[in-house]
């Protein structure tokens, strides 16, 4: 009977592990789609090695920072109980792995491509696990000495802080450190249009995230036996009410449109597994109204050239979601309790600290060293020429 339990949790968080993973090529789509024609494959590409480097970093350092747990035992000792840490390693990396896919859609089309894997190493390596330690395994004692201040831990179930705002955070010194795009901005401070290459594609990125996202969130339950189907359906109803408000206030643009269900499904990670289904669609109501207008900010007015708008998706709406739980989590909102708006707002804003000061510390000394952006003449031609030697579809067709 314990083999077939460890084996139902071993196949269960793996499944999960699939599906984020498959979220991965979600964020290559969106970035493809939203980036101009000269940058698709290079968005393809800085993807799928930011996954194997995030990989290398998690396996030998992030992990035993975040869990005290590694994997330099015999192969008879990691089989044992069906191999589940080994899956729940694998479920795990797949979350850590989303920070450099995050930080690169704010970045995309002027970053140099070997800084940028240095930084996805330092970042899963170190950064991205030291706050992953404190939130899911008691590190450092700031947990219990946010229940001894406000009566609750921080309670963050799939990761609206600890992965989205972690990321989106960490994006923001990257995206002001790198400064705009050449000609985004004119000399009189009007905005010159960058419109997406590819809406197809960047709406098939969208689709393929948000089917993921429900092995992303529940999931996170780690075990068979904690599956609750409340998790789903609350991701569900946060993903529309973000679609419709974007849709909405962004007036049918189909940009807004198509990220409208992520912004309500990055702010719904936190109390997904708390929130009544209809406080869940008011949080993603509010999220995906959050975007639209903070995005349209950041561009037009704060001159913020963040390319896929990582900061407002993740940094601003995983924000909300993590105050939001502390909210709509409580019994007064019909949700199951056991939180509290202080200790979420403590824990919240922790997240965002330790990414904003370890954003501004892996960018800013990468740019010391070795610098971060592309040359103008790299950055006109485009970084599928300049890096890649090659074009997303050849400019004729062969003869032959």
């Amino acid at each position: 009977m314990d083999s077939f339990k460890t084996g139902s949790d071993a196949l269960f968080i793996l499944m999960g592990a699939i599906m984020v993973l498959a979220m991965h090529a979600g964020f290559a789509f969106l970035e493809l789609g939203t980036v101009r024609k000269k940058n698709q494959v290079n968005a393809l590409v800085k993807i799928l090695v930011d996954f194997a480097v995030s990989t290398i970093a998690y396996f030998f350092i992030g992990y035993s920072i975040a869990y005290g747990i590694n994997f330099f035992s015999g192969a008879e000792v990691l089989a044992q109980k069906n191999g589940y840490e080994l899956v729940k390693f694998f479920f795990l990396l797949t979350f850590a792995a989303a920070i450099p896919a995050i930080v690169s859609g704010g970045i995309a089309e002027r970053a140099k491509f070997n800084p940028q894997l240095i930084a996805t190493f330092l970042l899963v390596g170190f950064i991205y696990p030291f706050f992953e330690g404190i939130t899911w395994n008691q590190h450092y004692g700031i947990q219990a000495w946010i229940k001894e201040l406000t009566g609750e831990e921080f309670h963050d179930f799939a990761g609206s802080i600890v992965v989205h705002a972690m990321g989106g955070w960490i994006a923001l010194p990257a995206i002001l450190l790198l400064g705009a795009r050449r000609g985004r901005y004119t000399k009189d401070g009007n905005v010159s249009a960058h419109p997406p290459s590819n809406i197809p594609f960047l709406a098939l990125g969208a689709w393929i995230l948000a089917v993921g996202w429900f092995g992303f969130n529940v999931m996170s339950a780690q075990t068979i036996d904690k599956i609750s189907g409340l998790v789903a359906i609350n991701s569900l109803m946060a993903m529309v009410g973000g679609t419709l408000s974007a849709w909405l206030i962004g007036k049918n643009d189909p940009g807004f449109s198509y990220n409208g269900p992520l912004a309500g499904l990055v702010a719904v990670c936190a109390g997904s597994d708390l929130m009544h289904p209809l406080g869940s669609l008011v949080v993603g109501l509010v999220a995906g109204a959050l975007f639209v207008y903070t995005f349209t900010l950041a561009q037009n007015r704060w001159k913020i050239d963040d390319v896929l708008g990582v900061w407002p998706l993740h940094g601003l709406c995983g924000l909300w979601g993590g105050i939001a739980a502390g909210i709509f989590g409580t019994t007064a909102f019909g949700g199951l309790g056991g939180i509290s708006l202080a200790g979420q707002l403590i824990g919240s804003f922790l997240g965002v600290s330790v990414a904003l000061v370890g954003g501004f510390v892996v960018y800013g000394l990468l740019k010391l060293v070795m610098g971060i952006r592309l040359s103008q003449e790299e950055e006109f031609d485009g970084a599928d020429l300049s890096i890649h030697r090659i074009s997303s579809t050849p400019d004729r067709e062969s003869s032959w």
